[in-house]
């Protein structure tokens, strides 16, 4: 049976409908993927605010700044250009380890959603970052948005192709033709190039 992972952006929820969210995909514990958890915009996502609110609707609260958070303090996961080059973090040890803990987690029959604050996956490490480990390891990958919608990992792989690659299906006869799973993977990269955090230059 596949597994399902969910991840959600609080910008776009006050408390009360963030929630009841939550509770209707029967997600029972919260990892929080900011860096630096806290918010001066929204403080009722503050850490400590966050966990009791959680706690008093019985649902589990755990930050993972360390192994997914976007801003890492080790020079060695920036490109030269000076951003987090996320491939070469997520094939660090301590992301892999938090990666282990929740595939462990889904095991045990916990239900869990990847928290930051941007209300658009597109432009979060959430998905182009995280959600891509899971979903290439086989996991199905759903990012939840207000109004009750959602949208999927696959959704996500289509918008960056129309993004990087809108005229992918014309037949060029100069250029060499690359498959949609190459321009996928290149379509990350420029993402990543366009919203990872940034240290400065090496």
């Amino acid at each position: 049976m596949q597994k399902t992972l969910y991840t959600i952006g609080y910008a776009g929820y006050n408390t009360n409908d963030f929630i009841d969210v939550l509770k209707r995909y029967s997600i029972n514990a919260l990892i929080d993927v900011r860096s630096n958890p806290f918010s001066s915009h929204f403080p009722v996502y503050n850490m400590d605010i966050l966990e009791q609110t959680l706690k008093r609707n019985n649902i589990h609260y755990r930050s993972y700044a360390n192994e997914f958070g976007a801003q890492q303090p080790e020079r060695c996961f920036y490109t030269p250009q000076g951003y987090l080059d996320f491939e070469i973090f997520t094939a660090s040890e301590k992301y892999n380890h938090g990666y282990q803990r929740i595939e462990d987690g889904l095991m045990k029959d916990y239900v869990f959603a990847l928290m930051c604050s941007e209300k658009d996956p597109m432009d979060c490490h959430r998905s182009i970052m995280i959600s891509k480990t899971f979903n290439d390891n086989g996991y199905s990958v759903h990012h939840l948005l207000p109004d009750n919608k959602f949208m999927t990992q696959l959704d996500v792989e289509k918008r960056l192709l129309n993004k990087y690659f809108p005229n992918r299906d014309q037949i060029s006869f100069f250029a060499e033709q690359r498959s949609d799973n190459e321009l996928i993977t290149e379509s990350y990269r420029k993402r990543n190039a366009d919203i990872g955090y940034y240290l400065g230059e090496v």
